[in-house]
């Protein structure tokens, strides 16, 4: 039986289709969810994408299932750093079973599924409260371009506005000391022309690299993804170099099909 949410979402999502199509007009948001559902349920594959995946889609619609993709099934500890799986429809998914879920924020959302057993911490990822080599798996989807940023557009906490951009590499230094040796990382992050947006940055391959060199990863994986007139597909670093960030917080006529970042990188980095 379909949910009246799910129904609601489906007549919003139509009147987005009629009217524009265009990121954060009528409907985008219910067009969103509604066709997340449905990519989370279709099979990921490697080396190319159906044409049309994920058109007038931010860059979530590949980097959900890129970490299920990766993700082993099975029990163990993962750590969600950034809260970035906590909706409903995201800890339904089966490689979620038997898995014990933590996520660290940096303030309380609207949304808690305590009574799913998951358990919150809310701090400051550069500062984790948790002891050395407690998780088989972390991952951290478009959260480390936060750090050190302005996140008080998220807490409302005036010191949270912060300018240091380098600080993300402490995060990462502390997602490595909580994760176990053999557990892997997967990583994401908005990929293309280095920029400073204020409350996040976009990552060049100089920043990347930097990340897998802190890292020291004895296994690594680079998978880039680009948003194209045909919708999300595979890339490479090189075909992505200059990639652009529509950021709407400036404001502005939207004259882009993309939501947010035009390009990302997803790491998987093994301890």
């Amino acid at each position: 039986m379909i949910s009246l949410e799910a129904s609601l979402d489906g007549l919003k999502s139509r009147i987005f289709l009629m009217h524009g199509r265009r990121p954060y007009a009528r409907g985008y948001g219910s067009y969103v969810r509604t066709r997340l559902r449905d990519h989370l349920n279709r099979a990921f594959p490697d080396g190319s994408l159906p044409e049309a995946w994920g058109l007038w889609f931010d860059e979530r619609v590949v980097e959900y299932p890129w970490f299920f993709s990766r993700l082993p099934s099975g029990p163990g500890k993962l750590l969600d750093a950034g809260s970035v799986l906590n909706h409903g429809p995201i800890l339904s998914h089966q490689r979620l079973t038997n898995k014990t879920i933590f996520i660290s924020t940096l303030a309380p959302e609207s949304e808690n599924f305590c009574d799913r057993g998951i358990s919150y911490v809310y701090e400051d990822l550069r500062e984790s409260c948790y002891r050395d080599r407690y998780f088989d798996w972390i991952v951290s989807i478009s959260t480390l371009e936060h750090v050190g940023m302005n996140n008080a557009i998220y807490t409302r906490d005036r010191s949270k506005n912060e300018s240091d951009p380098e600080s993300h590499l402490k995060a990462l230094s502390e997602l490595y000391r909580v994760l176990k040796i053999g557990g892997a990382l997967y990583l994401t992050l908005p990929f293309g022309r280095s920029e400073n947006h204020g409350w996040l940055q976009i990552f060049d391959s100089d920043m990347v690299q930097s990340v897998i060199n802190l890292f020291r990863p004895v296994s690594s994986q680079e998978t880039y993804f680009r948003y194209t007139s045909g919708g999300w597909q595979y890339s490479s670093a090189t075909a992505c170099r200059n990639a652009r960030y529509f950021d709407p917080s400036k404001g502005g006529t939207i004259t882009t099909d993309f939501a947010a970042a035009e390009a990302v990188v997803c790491l998987e980095l093994v301890k």
